[in-house]
C-alpha cells in the first residue's frame, strides 16, 4: 500500500507531552514527502469532519505546552458502527490512508476498529496513569508524578508546621502508579493502592504509630484515585490517633504543565517510529517502550497484555518511608 497521506489525533485523557508526540509525526512525515492531517477532538473529530492540514509550522512552539493542540475528547458514538462508517467516510474524503492514535487502551481500541476496517493505524500510548499494560512507559507520566512530588512536598511544610497528617488523593482510578511513585518519592508514611486491599489499621494507622515512637509529628498519607474515600480515611486517623488530619485532593492540576524531559524525548520517539510505520504501509500496531527501546506490538497482543505491579517498589516504600 502506498502512503501518501497520514491523520494525527489524541484521544482520552490529555497527557504532557501529547504536542511533542504530534510534533515528531509531523516533521517525521513532512521529511519523507508525505502529507499530515490533524484530526480535533480524537474520533469524534473523524465522524464530524473536523480536520486540517498540518505544515512545519503548525507544529512550531509546541513541544514544551502541556495539554494537546489537537483537543482531545471521548467519543462514545464511535463505538457505534454508525458513527465508525462515518468516520471511514472522512478519511476517504481527505485521502487519509493511515493514523497515528495517542491516548490509552480506550484510544487502541479505536485505532484496531480502524485498522480492521482498512485504515491502518499505530497507537502512541500517553497517559498519566502509566497503566497500558504494553509499555512500561507511557507520556505525561513523568511530568505528572514531578507535579504530585511538588504540591505533596508543599502541603508537607504546612504539616510539619502543624504537627499534622495530610491524607493526599492522587489521580489513577485503576492503577496506582501515580500513587506508589509520588508517595515514594516524598517519603509518605503509608501509601494506599488499588492494587494491595486496605487494611486501615495495618496499612495506615501502625504505621503512623510506630512512626511516632521514633519522634515524628507530622505524616503524609498517599493515596490513589481508585481507591477513594480520603475524607473517610482522615477522619479515622484523626479519630484513632488524636492527630489533626486534613484531607486534599489534587484533581486535574496533575494533568496539565509543561512536559519534562523524559516526556518530550519519549514522545518524539514513539511519534517517529509511528511515522515509520505508517510509510510502509503498516498499521494495526503500538509502539511502546521496553528496556529503554522503542519497539511496537500488534494491537489486538497489547490490548490483551496484563502489566505487572510493582512489589518491589512497594516493598522498598514500606521500608524505608517512616
Amino acid at each position: 500500500m502506498k502512503v501518501k497521506t497520514i491523520g494525527v489525533l489524541t484521544s482520552g485523557g490529555d497527557a504532557p507531552g501529547m504536542n511533542a508526540a504530534v510534533r515528531a509525526v509531523v516533521r517525521a512525515a513532512l521529511s519523507k514527502g508525505l502529507q499530515v492531517k490533524g484530526i480535533i477532538r480524537g474520533y469524534n473529530g473523524l465522524i464530524d469532519d473536523k480536520v486540517v492540514d498540518l505544515d512545519i509550522r503548525s507544529v512550531a512552539d509546541i513541544i514544551h505546552r502541556g495539554g494537546t493542540m489537537l483537543y482531545t475528547a471521548r467519543s462514545p458514538r464511535f463505538r457505534e458502527e454508525e458513527g465508525l462508517q462515518t468516520a471511514m467516510e472522512t478519511c476517504r474524503r481527505h485521502g487519509i490512508d493511515g493514523i497515528v492514535c495517542i491516548g490509552g487502551d480506550g484510544t487502541f481500541r479505536g485505532a484496531r476498529d480502524l485498522s480492521l476496517h482498512g485504515i491502518p493505524c499505530v497507537g502512541v500510548p500517553g497517559t498519566i496513569d502509566n497503566d497500558i499494560a504494553s509499555t512500561e512507559y507511557s507520556i505525561g507520566f513523568d511530568t505528572a508524578v514531578n507535579t504530585c512530588m511538588e504540591l505533596v512536598d508543599r502541603l508537607r511544610d504546612t504539616a510539619q508546621s502543624h504537627d499534622r497528617c495530610t491524607v493526599v488523593e492522587v489521580m489513577g482510578r485503576g492503577a496506582g502508579y501515580l500513587a506508589l511513585h509520588s508517595g515514594v518519592a516524598c517519603g509518605a508514611t503509608a501509601i494506599v493502592l488499588p492494587e494491595i486491599k486496605l487494611d486501615v489499621q495495618r496499612d495506615v494507622i501502625e504505621k503512623i504509630q510506630n512512626a511516632q515512637r521514633t519522634g515524628k509529628q507530622h505524616f503524609i498519607v498517599v493515596v490513589a484515585e481508585g481507591v477513594g474515600g480520603v475524607d473517610k480515611l482522615a477522619e479515622q486517623i484523626q479519630t484513632i490517633t488524636g492527630i489533626d488530619t486534613r484531607a486534599t485532593v489534587l484533581g486535574h492540576v496533575q494533568r496539565g504543565g509543561t512536559p519534562s524531559v523524559r516526556d518530550r524525548v519519549t514522545a518524539s520517539r514513539m511519534g517517529y517510529e509511528a511515522v515509520q510505520l505508517l510509510s510502509q504501509g503498516i498499521g494495526n500496531r503500538v509502539v511502546a517502550e521496553k528496556d529503554g527501546k522503542i519497539v511496537d506490538y500488534d494491537i489486538y497482543d497489547a490490548l490483551n497484555m496484563e502489566k505487572p505491579f510493582d512489589e518491589k517498589l512497594y516493598k522498598i516504600a514500606n521500608a524505608i518511608n517512616n
